[in-house]
């Protein structure tokens, strides 16, 4: 078997690690060609801090030669080995040690440190790195996303009185690559979680707001942020109104009216500290805009500029995305699309309007 081989054993092992909630780490002991034992991490398990993969291959492979000295074994592992397992490895006088992932954090065979670079240790192991890199990057990569996603559900818990679209559904949508943002603690959404994407500098002394009309969600706005967050110039803000596109969808259409929303809207602006605000809005829909602007004070407020929509049938997949069922519709019947048809913005209006917001921008 190929180091490659050994190597998708050793994955076999983190995938198995992750499974019982463990970090993804799995390792095998190889001796003359066959598999000696192995190892995945166990930290959380078994309350040790030394449990990584690495130490309980050794362990297990140590046992299984009734020799504590692992001599002529070859150690793979999906992750560079931390300055612990390192010098365990050292001490068992492993002829060669094979990692796949490098670790820029804790990594001790070259990221970090290099311990068996040392000339002056009494024993040399052979290390090389990279094998397998990038299908054991992303068994770590999932996992941690994972947890991160599991953590922001606990940290904004779902009142009984909505739905939650599950964050699958916006995967991969084409040209929404922009980061996930929330609030839940605005006086005006009383628990529900508000959705909105932030790029740009976040001191940029302009903010271009770009509310979404009818039926429609912060996809509508894909290419102006796309444009805006080529220029080095103003900062680029996209709600979702509570009811529709990421946000918490309440499952009555009575919560809703324009005013709430542009209360909701207003306490976001004020919470983001926004300096100076340039809204956005459908040409044809701008009542929620006009609700915003009057409730912002004069000096915050630079201006409102309208975009022409257009009618869209090519991203229908996309649109639909935040609506699994009719349950999750009660933003879409209370304030329902007027004109018959989904329209969108399209790439040449986004970029005539990234040029007009430009000239509001005074750095």
């Amino acid at each position: 078997m190929t180091d490659d081989d050994w190597m998708q054993r050793a994955l076999e092992e983190a995938r198995a690690a992750a499974a019982a909630g463990e970090v993804p780490v799995g390792a095998v002991v190889v001796k003359d060609g066959a598999l000696l034992a192995s190892g995945r991490n166990t930290p959380i398990a078994q309350h040790d801090p030394s449990g990584h993969a690495e130490i309980n291959a050794l362990r297990a492979a140590a046992r299984a030669l009734g020799n504590y000295r692992l001599e002529d074994c070859t150690l793979y592992v999906t992750l560079e080995p931390c300055a612990m397992c390192a010098g365990a490895m050292l001490h068992a006088r492993l002829a060669r040690v094979v990692f796949g992932a490098a670790d820029p954090k804790t990594g001790a065979a070259g990221s970090v440190v290099d311990l068996f670079a040392q000339p002056r240790l009494n024993h040399q192991t052979k290390v090389q790195g990279g094998v397998c890199a990038a299908a054991c990057a992303t068994t770590l990569q999932e996992f941690f996303r994972a947890r991160r996603v599991e953590a922001r559900e606990q940290a904004q818990p779902l009142r009984d009185d909505a739905l939650r679209t599950p964050d699958a559904r916006f995967t991969d949508l084409p040209d929404w690559p922009w980061t996930a943002r929330y609030f839940s603690d605005l006086p005006s959404l009383a628990g529900w979680r508000l959705h909105f994407v932030d790029e740009g500098p976040r001191d940029a002394p302009l903010a271009v707001v770009a509310l979404h009309d009818a039926g429609q969600w912060g996809y509508l706005y894909r290419h102006l942020v796309a444009r805006l967050a080529a220029f080095d110039g103003p900062r680029v803000l996209v709600p979702d109104l509570i009811g529709f596109g990421r946000s918490d969808k309440p499952k009555r259409a009575s919560v809703h009216s324009l005013e709430w929303h542009a209360t909701v809207i207003r306490e976001w602006i004020e919470r983001l500290e926004l300096p100076r605000v340039l809204l956005v809005h459908a040409a044809d829909d701008a009542t929620l805009a006009a609700l915003v602007a009057s409730s912002l004070p004069a000096a915050r407020l630079a201006a409102c500029l309208p975009v022409q929509t257009q009618p869209d049938a090519a991203s229908a997949q996309a649109w639909s995305a935040p609506y699994v069922d009719a349950g999750y519709q009660a933003g879409l019947r209370a304030w329902p699309v007027k004109r018959g048809a989904l329209r969108d913005l399209s790439p040449a209006e986004a970029a005539r309007a990234a040029q007009a917001a430009m000239g509001y921008f005074a750095p």
